[in-house]
């Protein structure tokens, strides 16, 4: 378990981050909006840094709400691992409140989506 960014409110979102042999699992929870975001954001960043790391999965499949600002702090993240040579994957599982803007705006193409 990883401490979060202090940005990150507890009430609206909940990050976990698990880490075995070069990948790391970020479980996100909540509602990712223009106030959570840059919390996960940061997190994602945080991971991606790590030394050693080699793919990061992004567990969405709890998250009740997603905006143009959590998009965008996912693309920054995608865009972070491809620059690091690394791999970065999406889960979404059935929720709609992912689903749904990721197929909207395109990024369900871009990002690896684990569960399609």
């Amino acid at each position: 378990m990883t401490a979060l960014p202090v940005d990150i409110d507890p009430t609206r979102i909940d990050l976990q981050v698990s880490t075995s042999s070069g990948a790391c699992r970020v479980l996100v929870r909540g509602e990712v909006d223009s106030t959570t975001a840059p919390g996960l954001r940061d997190c994602l960043l945080d991971v991606l840094a790590r030394p050693g790391l080699t793919a990061l999965e992004v567990d969405l499949a709890q998250v009740t709400f997603l905006d143009s600002a959590g998009l965008s702090a996912l693309a920054v993240a995608h865009r972070a691992a491809v620059s690091g040579g690394r791999a970065l994957g999406v889960r979404c599982g059935t929720a709609r409140a992912v689903v749904r803007p990721l197929q909207i705006t395109g990024l369900w193409d871009v990002f690896t989506v684990l569960d399609a």
